[in-house]
């Protein structure tokens, strides 16, 4: 039975995801909120809402490698799965802003993870604790991100997000239904997670860096494979690298603001790989050509995450 709630939860979380991204859009489009902030907002936040309401749950039931090893799995398929498989179908094409700024700033993020969590390599005693103080200041990273977007939003006219307007009852309920959908689909993913890593002889690190990060990516790997089969690519890196900055700057920020986060050392080799991940993205923006992630890069970099992956079960 846990099994099956476990594999429910992830239905729940993602469509609770979207339920709660309709309904709260429509809400705000009946207060005039324009697109553009619906979509820089509540829609950016909503697609961030599985990593949010899974590392809460685990964070409090003192699962806390399941809440970090969510994270940096999240990034990590973000990356090596999802612009691998986009660019083995189009060839991926970024602008300007995403080469010298987003992608940076995602880079800069994973760093600031390593920093952070490693109280006790840095500071030679004590634990690692992300702390509260931590996760105001990733906070800070982000809502200096949200300015950065809402300014290029508005100074190079970015298409506005599409809104379904419903009546306010409904709205209300697909908010109310979404809420409901995300709490239960999350206690059921990381109550399924420690039993299963405890069946299999896995630590539960393993199974939310695998398991658990890929299936809450899901939303993200559907948008940029169907973005990257309409050969509209200019969308794929962004929503990735997007997702990857929230990740850490919003979701792990808020997380351990909430309740202060025991580090494992052991992912340090996770946070290593999100590091390496991020530059070599930013490498193969320059290289052979500019600004476009070739098909032939695209199979490096999923090669690379089922490398990474199969090392993870081996070591277990």
């Amino acid at each position: 039975m846990v099994y099956i709630l476990f594999i429910i939860g992830f239905v729940f979380l993602i469509y609770g995801a979207n339920f709660l991204v309709d309904g709260a859009s429509s809400l705000a489009k009946k207060f005039n909120i324009s697109n553009v902030v619906i979509g820089l907002t509540i829609v950016a936040l909503g697609t961030s809402s599985p990593e949010l309401v899974v590392n809460l749950i685990a964070s409090f039931q003192e699962s806390e490698d399941v809440a970090l090893g969510n994270i940096l799995g999240s990034n990590i398929s973000n990356i090596f799965l999802i612009l691998g498989v986009s660019a083995m179908i189009y060839p991926l094409s970024v602008n300007n802003n995403t080469k010298w700024k987003e992608v940076p700033l995602s880079l800069l993020a994973a760093i600031v993870v390593a920093v952070v969590a490693n109280d006790a390599l840095i500071d030679g005693h004590g634990v690692s604790l992300i702390t509260r103080s931590d996760g105001l200041v990733l906070i800070a990273f982000f809502l200096l991100f949200m300015h950065y977007a809402f300014s290029i939003a508005r100074f190079t006219g970015e298409k506005e997000y599409p809104i379904k307007v419903f009546s306010r009852w409904k709205a209300w309920l697909m908010v109310l239904t979404g809420i409901a959908g995300l709490i239960l689909g999350g206690k059921w993913i990381v109550d399924g997670a420690v039993i299963i890593a405890a069946a299999m002889g896995m630590s539960e690190a393993v199974i939310s860096l695998t398991i658990i990060a890929i299936g809450t990516s899901l939303p993200e790997l559907a948008t940029c494979v169907v973005a990257a089969m309409k050969k509209n690519p200019d969308i794929v890196i962004g929503n990735v690298i997007g997702s990857n900055i929230f990740n850490i700057f919003f979701v792990l920020g808020t997380s351990a603001a909430i309740k202060p986060l025991p580090f494992n050392p052991g992912l340090n080799f996770d946070v290593a790989i999100g590091i390496a991940a991020c530059l070599l993205l930013f490498a193969f923006l320059f290289f052979p050509r500019t600004k476009v992630l070739e098909r032939w890069q695209g199979v490096v970099f999923f090669i690379l995450y089922a490398a990474y992956i199969t090392f993870l079960v081996i070591r277990g």
